[in-house]
């Protein structure tokens, strides 16, 4: 094995192989003694946009606030599903079959494309040149926006997505979607996500399509693949501990090195890897 595979494997904790039903229950339980330990949060906020790691964290996280409100008698604890597009969704029965296998406590639909608009006008009007890449970014950051403001009006946490297959690249906006509370995906790559939806009974239609952040306009529905450069197989492969090519090996090897600013906090005075 390539001595930065042991190293990502390690810090991504990824198991050569796994048991759906085991993991599900993993996952589950992360989320109740999450909110055990927080005994003023009473719901989960989580964003759905019909792909297949907001289909299944939400399906998880519904498991977890049905679980406490059965062993603890409390009604109040919920979980919020919000469907956030930009405009018209091109997927939007996507979400909405997603949403119908979750049955979460609340389905809201909060359409992201004033905010988005008015923040790129206001930067235009100061004179900065908004790249069709950069409003993407701003589309992520508004969408976790409004995840918090829906958290912070039920005393919530938000829920992540964020999983080994996009965490090793970075592939995800900064404060964007990669920000959150919980993300109880950390550890599982794109497979073994999929096992856990099929043993869970979910739509094949939801964990089969291509998967793709479609956020650029110019490029719309890029698929994550051609984005990163190497297919999830393979980063699927490299993180289980397998043999791939050597021009996949390099093409994660070199999104893990370039995304490293990603995967920690913010830096402060006491620090120095960033000196290295």
């Amino acid at each position: 094995m390539r001595p930065l595979q042991k190293e990502i494997i390690a810090y991504e904790h990824v198991l050569p192989e796994i048991d759906p039903k085991k993991e599900i229950r993993r996952s589950v339980d992360f989320l109740k003694d999450y909110l055990k330990a927080n005994p003023f949060l009473k719901s989960y906020v989580l964003g759905i946009s019909g792909g297949q790691d907001s289909t299944l964290t939400g399906k998880l996280t519904q498991m977890a606030i049905s679980e406490m409100r059965a062993e603890t008698g409390d009604n109040s604890y919920q979980f919020i599903a919000v469907r956030l597009p930009y405009g018209v969704q091109k997927d939007a029965q996507d979400a909405a079959d997603a949403v119908a296998f979750q049955h979460p406590d609340q389905d809201l639909i909060v359409n992201i494309k004033s905010g988005v608009d008015a923040t790129v006008a206001s930067l235009e009007e100061a004179g900065q040149t908004i790249t069709d890449f950069n409003k993407g970014n701003i589309k992520a950051r508004e969408r976790m926006i409004v995840q918090y403001a829906i958290a912070g009006a039920h005393n919530g946490a938000v829920v992540g997505t964020d999983h080994a297959a996009e965490n090793f690249s970075g592939f995800y906006t900064k404060y964007g979607d990669g920000a959150a509370d919980v993300t109880p995906l950390f550890r599982l790559d794109k497979r073994q996500g999929k096992q856990m939806l099929k043993e869970l009974g979910c739509p094949e239609h939801l964990y089969l399509k291509t998967p793709t952040a479609d956020l650029e306009e110019d490029r719309p529905s890029l698929p994550d693949e051609k984005a990163l450069g190497v297919t999830y197989d393979e980063v699927d492969d490299y993180l289980e501990g397998r043999e791939v090519s050597e021009a996949a090996a390099k093409q994660i090897e070199a999104l893990w090195l370039k995304s490293e600013h990603k995967r920690h906090l913010p830096v402060t005075v006491f620090d120095d890897f960033y000196k290295k």
